[in-house]
């Protein structure tokens, strides 16, 4: 039996037409009765139609990107893009998850926290506040993450962690690269200001904290078992 029906319901974002689902059964695990809405999809690929995953509240999924097994999409959040939402996952808030990429196992992407490119974020890490993921990372656990905010002449946010050759990548602002890179810009841009100074505190510490953080391969368990 189905899961969820796409209801007459539907908004556009983005020139996007999203349709507001609607549950066909009780789903125990989350509290849903049958005829309850929940979010917003596409279509009825983006939700899958086994398991226990749901979309609620003002959350939408579009594009490619699907939710699968248990995972959970609420709030304002969205997935759009290629992405894959599976396991146990969460995300909610105003999380953004984009691109290619995946959050599966117990990992949670809320706040306002954005997740793109081919990043892999799983087991049981967390990716918060106004952190910023692209690209290759591959981040396992709550150590393979960190992220200070309020930084730098705009006062905005630093994010670090590993990617899949087990470098650390910093991205701030405009700027994405290795840890080193990084350290070179602020050295090049800013030496001798107080935004240096508070730069290189950070680089220090980043790696300190990184130090013995590893990361190994990962399979797409999510493409492997649909």
């Amino acid at each position: 039996m189905k899961k969820y029906m796409l209801t007459e319901t539907v908004k556009e974002f983005f020139g996007v037409k999203l349709y507001q689902i609607k549950a066909l059964r009780d789903i125990e695990e989350l509290d849903v009765e049958e005829g309850e809405l929940g979010g917003w999809v596409e279509s009825d690929r983006n939700l899958d139609q086994e398991g226990d995953a749901w979309v609620s509240g003002d959350a939408q999924v579009s594009g490619d990107a699907r939710v699968s097994g248990d995972a959970r999409v609420s709030g304002d959040a969205r997935v759009s893009g290629d992405a894959r939402v599976f396991g146990d996952a969460r995300v909610f808030g105003n999380a953004w998850v984009s691109g290619d990429a995946q959050v599966s196992g117990n990992a949670r992407v809320f706040g306002d926290a954005q997740v793109s490119g081919n990043a892999w974020v799983s087991g049981d890490a967390q990716v918060s506040g106004n952190a910023r993921v692209f690209g290759d990372a591959q981040i396992q656990s709550r150590k393979n993450i960190f992220w200070a905010s309020y930084v730098g002449s705009e006062s905005g946010t630093l994010t670090a962690y590993t990617i899949k050759t087990g470098e650390i990548e910093v991205t701030r602002g405009c700027f994405r690269g290795t840890l080193g890179e990084f350290e070179t810009a602020v050295l090049d841009r800013h030496n001798g200001s107080r935004h240096s100074a508070e730069y290189l505190v950070l680089v220090e510490y980043i790696k300190l904290r990184f130090r013995e953080v590893t990361v190994s391969v990962e399979e797409d368990t999510e493409a492997t078992t649909q």
